[in-house]
């Protein structure tokens, strides 16, 4: 079997280490004679597993106690409702910082229900692309909403906006990834099929005084009665779950996030290098915001994308084509990817440019 290395942008790889154990685990878990995803959500086996799951995303991101942990259906997209009519009443406001797709869908989404205004956007016509300085929030918002990382975009940001309302963030493809301070944000919520997992679930972490109970919110994505029953108001996605908490051990194993965040750094410096350096490819990303998660780039010469491509596949070098509505090309680089994924793709370019440049 040859060595292939995924840069899809999601639902992304998993850890080698953690599809191999899940493997094992498929068919008889724990010397049970069953699959996990066939265990009650509400049996002791599975509890244990769904406890040892939070400890360990705790541990990770240092979560201090004020914040619950959620484990709910639905992926990122679910929260871009569950923010607005968890955290807002009818008739109270809320901003939205838009650097990139997903920042934008949030906000669309959050207007079909609640009084959002937009602080701040960038750009996108001026290059290179730079995050924007001037954030307005209005003084009677109860959040502002960011996304750290757009995937689409390829635009990262390092340090969070300095605003006096509490912070809500889409981290769905930076979680993990770096260190931050979780007492910083007010939410942060994840799908996890990026960072933590299979496609379907989010991973919601709320400060407690925003759970509130004087809103009206669909059962299913009510933060506080979602806390008060331990995720499991209903059948939560139970195999992604285990999954994730399999990712978390994975995770500690390698070092925790600090030594992901240096690998991280390591990676997305090495392929920024070689774009910079070859005169055949082009960032448009001011280097301040470049995204470590998702780097996008595009050939100088269009005609070669298809060459570029076919070329890359053939090599195992899979799904680097950029997303639709910007084109070009992407390469994801998630906490699974290795630095010998980035080393061999960075390979490539050099031979590519040689030949075509």
């Amino acid at each position: 079997m040859k060595t292939v290395f995924n840069f899809c942008a999601g639902p992304a790889m998993l850890p080698p280490a953690v599809m191999q154990r899940a493997q094992q685990e498929f068919v008889d878990w724990q010397d049970s004679g069953v699959s996990v995803m066939e265990v009650s959500h509400r049996d002791k086996p599975f509890m244990a597993v769904a406890a040892k799951a939070e400890a360990d995303l705790r541990e990770l991101m240092a979560i201090p106690d004020n914040y619950k942990v959620l484990f709910l259906a639905g992926g990122g997209r679910g929260q871009f409702t569950a923010v607005p009519l968890n955290l807002l009443k009818e008739g109270e406001k809320a901003d939205y910082l838009i650097t990139g797709q997903w920042s934008q869908s949030a906000f669309d989404e959050a207007k079909r229900f609640r009084d959002v205004a937009i602080a701040g956007e960038i750009d996108f016509s001026q290059k290179p692309i730079k995050l924007p300085t001037d954030i307005k929030v209005r003084p009677d918002a109860k959040y502002l909403h960011f996304c750290p990382n757009e995937t689409v975009d390829g635009v990262e940001m390092f340090a969070e906006p300095e605003v006096d309302v509490p912070l809500v963030a889409d981290m769905s493809s930076c979680i993990l990834s770096r260190q931050i301070d979780v007492s910083k944000y007010g939410v942060i919520y994840a799908g996890a099929q990026k960072n933590i997992g299979p496609s379907g679930l989010a991973v919601v972490i709320v400060r407690d005084d925003l759970l509130r109970d004087d809103v009206t919110v669909p059962a299913i994505w009510d933060y506080r009665l979602q806390s008060s029953k331990d995720s499991m108001f209903n059948t939560p996605p139970t195999y992604s779950w285990y999954l994730a908490g399999l990712v978390f051990e994975w995770l500690k194993d390698f070092g925790g996030v600090a030594a992901m965040e240096k690998r991280n750094a390591a990676k997305a410096e090495l392929l920024y290098s070689a774009i910079d350096r070859l005169d055949l490819y082009q960032n448009q990303v001011d280097p301040s915001c470049r995204s470590r998660m998702n780097v996008v780039w595009q050939l100088k010469d269009d005609s070669l994308n298809a060459d570029f491509l076919a070329e890359a596949n053939a090599l195992g070098l899979l799904a680097l084509k950029g997303h639709r509505s910007v084109g070009g090309m992407r390469a994801s680089m998630y906490n699974a990817m290795p630095l010998e994924g980035t080393q061999a793709l960075v390979a490539f370019l050099d031979d590519f440019a040689k030949r075509h440049g």
